[in-house]
């Protein structure tokens, strides 16, 4: 067998003691991870040439990782036009002079290098990539088989997956419309069958989606796996398709609203993005967004902001999905002003923001609420379902449930009214009146929904708490896995 070692890392080749270590002949994965979208983008190296395969849109972690690896990139794969980000794939091609593989089938308005299914990529000497028609997260969806060339033979290493096969799921099948499921379902079934049959169970599997990202169907606690692994585990792999079919496409729950300017931004052929600090706004500056209906977007943490913020700023904090749901919540292509306590978390967002498209911010300002506005501060109380609970017993108050609607479905406690925070920023209006408790599973999404209802001049009171505490407090809950199901 072919003398290699795969390293999984996000650090530079000198930081691991395995990899300075590296056998003869050996491979390198360097897997970059962007936990924000659930994703993963994979370098693959020899230890001269390389190849990437999904790479996110800000390609300067790429080229760091390349640089400090000594190796040159001659090729990038694409899996698939994707959902959920803007791609970088073009910009890295152009920047390096790697050939950019694309889809053939893929109708896209830049140059690139088409493949098809079965076609064979040797990338230096010993990797040869083979391109594995693996429809069903889209129609002209591939995945990719690695081997490794050895003196006598070629063993198959590696499959990168993309949205195909995941651990212990699958990509879903919903996001080119209803019109559609159907047939890219039963597609993705067959096509996690033809890996499992072409390759070996020692292969490693690794996927693009599946690490919190709204593209998996499901998620999985999984960090690592092989072929044999999801034949023993995955349901698309142990299950026959129609039980497969009608247990994923009962267990499928909404996704981010940016989606729908993902795909064709990818088609487009993304830019490379602008990560270069945008103008200062004063105070004075920022009531006027604010009063143009602009987004000023507070990044602090939600204890923070509820202690105190400059009135109409909605609270999208750094320490959760901020990129997810911002973009999931926002009016498309509404001015989007950050706030942020250093330059550094202002450059975060700016980051997270231009991976869905979002590209420049209309302005920042750093410091805190008492630099961001002229006036009082505004702020509201939190609170934990015990606090909740309590508050039951004396008066009557609004619990506003801002999860999704299968989450509240599933489970919820008596009396509660459900807005998703999807659909909060249209339907504030709807929030009924009287004294508003909010909650979500966490804690995040109802800092978000409060900041809302806070904007349109009510005060709620924010439940920081998991929501695994509401029945240990005495809360009655309802639904089909609670009491009254």
């Amino acid at each position: 067998m072919t003398d290699y070692t795969a390293i999984e890392s996000t650090a530079p080749a000198t930081a691991t003691e395995e990899a300075q270590q590296q056998p003869a002949g050996g491979l390198i994965v360097r897997t970059l991870e962007t936990p924000s979208l659930g994703d993963r983008t994979y370098v693959v190296h020899d230890g001269e040439v390389a190849f990437v395969v999904d790479p996110q849109r800000d390609i300067d972690r790429v080229l760091e990782v390349l640089e400090a690896d000594g190796v040159r990139l001659t090729h990038v794969f694409e899996t698939h036009i994707h959902n959920d980000y803007v791609t970088g794939g073009l910009a890295l091609a152009q920047a390096t002079g790697a050939a950019y593989l694309v889809n053939g089938a893929d109708e896209v308005a830049f140059d690139r290098t088409p493949i098809t299914d079965d076609e064979v990529v040797e990338v230096g000497d010993q990797m040869r990539v083979r391109a594995i028609a693996t429809p069903g997260h889209t129609f002209t969806h591939l995945s990719y088989e690695l081997s490794v060339q050895g003196p006598d033979r070629e063993e198959p290493y590696a499959a990168f997956t993309g949205g195909s096969l995941l651990y212990g799921a699958t990509g879903r099948p919903d996001l080119l419309g209803k019109e559609h499921t159907d047939a890219l379902v039963r597609h993705q079934h067959a096509s996690a069958h033809k890996l499992a049959e072409q390759l070996p169970d020692e292969a490693e599997v690794y996927p693009t989606h599946g690490f919190g990202s709204f593209c998996s169907a499901t998620q999985s606690e999984a960090t690592a796996s092989t072929i044999g692994d999801e034949k023993r585990t995955n349901p698309v792999l142990t299950q026959d398709e129609e039980t497969y079919v009608r247990e994923l496409l009962s267990g499928l729950a909404a996704w981010p609203a940016y989606y729908a300017h993902m795909g064709p931004a990818n088609a487009a052929g993304p830019s490379a993005p602008d990560l270069s600090p945008v103008q200062e706004a004063d105070a004075t500056e920022l009531r006027r967004r604010i009063e143009a209906g602009e987004w000023v977007v507070d990044l602090r943490n939600r204890k923070a902001f509820a202690a105190g913020h400059s009135p109409g700023t909605f609270n999208f904090g750094l320490d959760g999905g901020f990129s997810t749901y911002l973009g999931w919540l926002i009016e498309w292509g509404t001015p989007v002003t950050l706030l942020g306590e250093t330059p550094e978390d202002v450059a975060t967002a700016q980051r997270e923001l231009v991976r869905i498209g979002i590209d420049r911010p209309a302005a920042q300002a750093t410091g805190g609420p008492q630099d961001w506005t002229d006036g009082e501060l505004g702020s509201f109380p939190t609170a934990t379902f015990a606090d909740l609970a309590q508050v039951r017993h004396h008066r009557d108050v609004v619990v506003l449930d801002v999860r999704r609607s299968d989450e509240y479905e599933a489970e919820a406690i008596e009396g509660a009214v459900n807005i998703p925070i999807h659909e909060l920023p249209r339907r504030v209006g709807d929030v009924p009146a009287g004294e508003v408790w909010v909650h979500c599973a966490g804690g995040y999404r109802a800092s978000v929904a409060a900041s809302f209802i806070a904007a349109a001049g009510r005060t709620p009171v924010a439940i920081d708490d998991s929501f695994e505490n509401a029945e240990k407090v005495g809360l009655h809950l309802v639904g089909r896995q609670g009491d009254g199901a």
